[in-house]
């Protein structure tokens, strides 16, 4: 069973005509992904890769059957395309955008508590069930079907340990990259409900890394509400304090939550087996199923 997107899930893409749409189109294309329709506003009535364009989103997920969109939408811009999906019935949207300003995002999150359409993103490399369908620029060659569930706020570690996995032997049923920025929309806790409400996923794997508490939230919902094993790596473990690091969410607060020690000792507390290497997380993974 997947998680969030499946072989039948009917696909559009915001900004299908720019150079990263295009590419991550074909891409997505050759996975097997089911991409019905783009949508850019007054490009209507052109094609890309034989995807019939419409100038907006309503009218693509009309004419098209759609019920989910992936934004490639410069970050000025990301907004409103984000705002223009959630005012349809699409099931769900994942904003791949990196740099979308938070004012920005402080809207949408408003916005989405308003509606029942999922967020995924933004900074999100995106979503995919192996071998059923892939929702934005994860690398698909990477990943084979099994029985673990991924969650991850860096799109690099996500690969790393899923290309660990795979060379063990072990596949996974679906991966979500949450995004790194401050304001997103799908969490981890919602992510690991997820898992939790999925029978085929035997084992999560949760990857986060310093700044926020959004870590230390899932470990209070591991601890209350999950019979699924977890495996958690979290990254920054060396980094400088005081020192803003890569994602924008990645900032240490004064309080002592945020930092790398904190997130561990939560989730230990959680039951949660922390691996200090991707390598690791692998090892504790195996021993699980």
């Amino acid at each position: 069973m997947s998680v969030f997107v499946d072989e039948d899930t009917r696909v559009v893409v915001q900004g299908i005509t720019g150079g990263e749409g295009k590419f991550h189109t074909e891409q997505m294309m050759e996975y097997g992904t089911n991409v019905v329709a783009g949508a850019v506003p007054g490009k209507g009535g052109q094609e890309v890769n034989g995807v019939p364009v419409y100038d907006m989103v309503d009218e693509a997920v009309e004419q098209e059957d759609a019920d989910a969109s992936v934004l490639f939408i410069p970050p000025a811009f990301a907004a409103d395309g984000i705002f223009e999906a959630l005012d349809t019935d699409l099931d769900l949207v994942v904003a791949i955008t990196e740099g979308v300003p938070i004012q920005d995002m402080a809207k949408v999150y408003k916005r989405l508590s308003e509606v029942d359409t999922r967020l995924i993103g933004p900074n999100s490399p995106g979503v995919i069930t192996p071998n059923e369908t892939k929702l934005g620029i994860l690398p698909g060659n990477i990943f084979e079907p099994g029985k673990v569930g991924l969650v991850s706020r860096s799109g690099t570690l996500t690969y790393q340990i899923v290309d660990n996995l795979t060379s063990e032997g072990i596949g996974q049923s679906t991966a979500i990259g949450i995004g790194g920025d401050p304001i997103i929309g799908t969490k981890f806790v919602d992510a690991l409900q997820a898992f939790e409400n999925d029978p085929e996923t035997e084992v999560a794997v949760m990857t986060g890394e310093i700044g926020g508490e959004a870590e230390e939230e899932a470990a209070a919902y591991i601890a209350e509400e999950m019979d699924t094993p977890v495996v958690g790596f979290i990254a920054g473990r060396t980094a400088p304090p005081g020192k803003r690091m890569g994602h924008a969410g990645a900032i240490v607060s004064g309080s002592g939550t945020g930092t790398a020690e904190s997130k561990i000792s939560a989730l230990n507390e959680a039951g949660v087996q922390v691996g200090e290497t991707p390598e690791e997380v692998v090892e504790y993974v195996d021993e699980l199923l």
